[in-house]
């Protein structure tokens, strides 16, 4: 069953070159288990509630393979600049397959 992580940005960037550094540091060395990105801080409409500064989405094969991208040493080493960036928060959110659904 497929699984999202989202994060979700709550402000502004506070500090660009933590951003910057976490960044180069996912691009060089990323996570064994791969996922597939969906949304990368594309533009945010609100329509209910406060809208995020910036969302970003992956897709996975399980909620494990998501907790494994999440904890691994290389995302984890990754993680501290990101969070120095601003403020976040992430959540795995379990999918389905709609019945019926080919592939």
């Amino acid at each position: 069953m497929p699984a999202y992580l989202i994060v979700l940005r709550q402000e502004p960037l506070r500090d660009a070159d933590s951003y910057a550094e976490y960044q180069k540091r996912t691009r060089a060395n990323p996570p064994k288990v791969r996922g597939r990105p969906l949304v990368a801080n594309g533009a945010v409409y609100g329509l209910e509630g406060h809208a995020p500064d910036g969302v970003v989405v992956f897709e996975f094969a399980s909620v494990e393979d998501a907790q494994a991208w999440y904890e691994s040493e290389e995302y984890r080493a990754a993680l501290p600049h990101r969070l120095q960036a601003a403020l976040y928060q992430t959540f795995i959110v379990e999918g389905f397959t709609m019945p019926g659904a080919k592939g």
